[in-house]
């Protein structure tokens, strides 16, 4: 049976509308036959039954019927009487006495076939019960069909009344062989138009067969093509699947390149803590084997501790920023940028008093941002210390601040050899260093710009760096000021989640 079932749609399809048509046409095939077949039967019972009641209207007898020996002849000559013709103006006619038993009522030429006539009477089981119920029916003989009806007579006879229905057999057969033609081509007609129309219509079905195969085969970049006078069922599918298709390659791509992060970053971090590692390993092997005077001991210890303290303040920025990037709990108060922002330039002051530094800040009121003050702080130290460690002492920098369209913008603009594009663009990565020899030497792990970006986008701001080579560089803070009705102190969201972080820049 497997052979007979389509294993394609379009097959199915087509199948379908084959069989739903075969079965109108065979249902309307089937209506017309009847109808047609009732019809044709009803004029002749309507004309047996007219014969019937002419009979019964007249006062003939068995009798005065053997009186008539044509009866062609004395319809059309002797009578007048139109019941009388209409009763003679049939097929057949047969004459039986009250038992059913056939009388020879008329001779020669009025009543020939008489082998005929004695097979219809043969075929009528019961003549009496069809006279008394006035009905007609169809009875067989010899390969011959007729219809019937049966009229009693004044003394008790009958007079059997029949059509032939040979006719109206042929007609309904011719008409079903006709029926059947006709069906046949609609049926071939539709098959084949349905085929090629269904072929059409799922033509984007089987592109985006092609597309998924092509995706699993490794072009993601593949989309289902946009399909001329496609149903709308179809081209919404294919919008859905082309978005779909979108956001799975982007969601591969952000993991492959979360992955690469992740290689990347276990290789930093793991060569960053090699080498103090490594460093305070040597010295204490050299200290253990006595190897060292008083001198050179004081001078290990030292580079121990500095080596020490160097893989601390690298593995408390690292939980730092594993904190933030978990949303941590965040001390919620109103914090004057101004003051921060004097607090750092004094700071960079007192570190280098030959760097010219200048401040600008709209007139002389606060400006407010919601945040933790301590993380801002911090934010604030590590843009000026990246410009103490990698622009000329005696570069000017610039600090702006000013309060639009609801933000606070913070800018820190200084006068340095700037960055390549590639660089600016990595500027946020961890552990990157556009001169990693020199940063190594200042004692920067390459973790103060992922610092920045992380406390910046906890407090729902957004950061950003303009720079090029030998152009200096401008990174831009900008946060949402305090409202006026805020509370002014809440911490959100875990009260007993140590947020603290380190003060100390990069």
């Amino acid at each position: 049976m497997s052979r007979w079932h389509p294993r394609t749609l379009r097959g199915r399809i087509t199948l379908a509308n084959v069989a739903l048509l075969a079965t109108g046409l065979v249902l309307a095939g089937i209506a017309s036959l009847v109808g047609m077949y009732t019809l044709l039967v009803g004029e002749i019972d309507d004309s047996l039954h007219a014969s019937q009641a002419g009979l019964e209207r007249t006062s003939l007898t068995a009798d005065s019927l053997r009186r008539l020996c044509t009866t062609a002849g004395l319809v059309e000559s002797s009578s007048t009487n139109r019941d009388t013709i209409t009763a003679f103006d049939q097929d057949l006619f047969v004459i039986l006495d009250p038992h059913g038993r056939t009388i020879d009522a008329c001779l020669g030429q009025a009543v020939p076939a008489t082998a005929e006539r004695a097979r219809l009477t043969g075929a009528i089981s019961n003549p009496g019960a069809l006279a008394t119920s006035g009905d007609a029916a169809t009875v067989s003989t010899g390969g011959d069909y007729y219809r019937v009806a049966v009229a009693r007579l004044d003394d008790g006879s009958m007079v059997v009344k029949g059509m032939r229905l040979n006719g109206v057999i042929r007609a309904v057969f011719h008409l079903f062989i006709v029926e059947a033609v006709v069906g046949i081509l609609l049926l071939g007609l539709l098959a084949t138009g349905s085929l090629r129309a269904v072929r059409r219509r799922l033509r984007p079905l089987e592109q985006m067969v092609e597309t998924a195969s092509a995706i699993a085969g490794g072009e993601l970049s593949r989309r289902v093509p946009e399909a001329d006078k496609a149903s709308a069922e179809v081209d919404q599918l294919s919008v859905a699947l082309n978005t779909m298709l979108h956001q799975i390659e982007q969601a591969l791509l952000t993991s492959e390149d979360a992955a690469a992060r992740l290689r990347q970053f276990v290789a930093d971090a793991s060569h960053e803590l090699r080498t103090p590692l490594a460093t305070v390993r040597g010295y204490l092997e050299l200290y253990q084997k006595c190897m060292l005077d008083a001198e050179e001991s004081e001078r290990a210890l030292t580079r121990v501790a500095a080596e020490s303290e160097r893989m601390s303040r690298l593995v408390d920025e690292l939980l730092s920023l594993a904190r933030m990037e978990h949303r941590p709990a965040l001390w919620l108060r109103a914090v004057d940028l101004r003051e921060l922002v004097h607090d750092g330039v004094a700071d960079l002051r007192a570190q280098q008093p030959q760097r010219p530094v200048s401040v600008t800040c709209p007139g002389d009121g606060p400006v407010e941002v919601r945040g933790d003050e301590a993380k801002l702080r911090q934010v604030v130290g590590n843009l000026l210390s990246n410009v103490r460690v990698h622009t000329p002492a005696e570069s000017p920098v610039t600090v702006g601040l000013l309060s639009r369209s609801g933000d606070a913008v913070l800018s820190i603009t200084d006068t340095g050899p700037g960055m390549r594009e590639e660089d600016a663009s990595r500027v946020f990565d961890r552990f990157f260093r556009a001169d990693p020899d020199r940063a190594r030497a200042t004692g920067g792990s390459g973790l103060g710009m992922s610092i920045v970006e992380a406390v910046i986008h906890a407090h729902d701001g957004a950061v950003a760096v303009e720079t090029a080579p030998g152009a200096g560089l401008t990174v831009r803070v900008t946060l949402p000021v305090a409202a006026n009705n805020e509370v002014p102190d809440h911490e959100v969201p875990d009260p007993g989640k140590a947020h603290t972080l380190n003060t100390q820049s990069s």
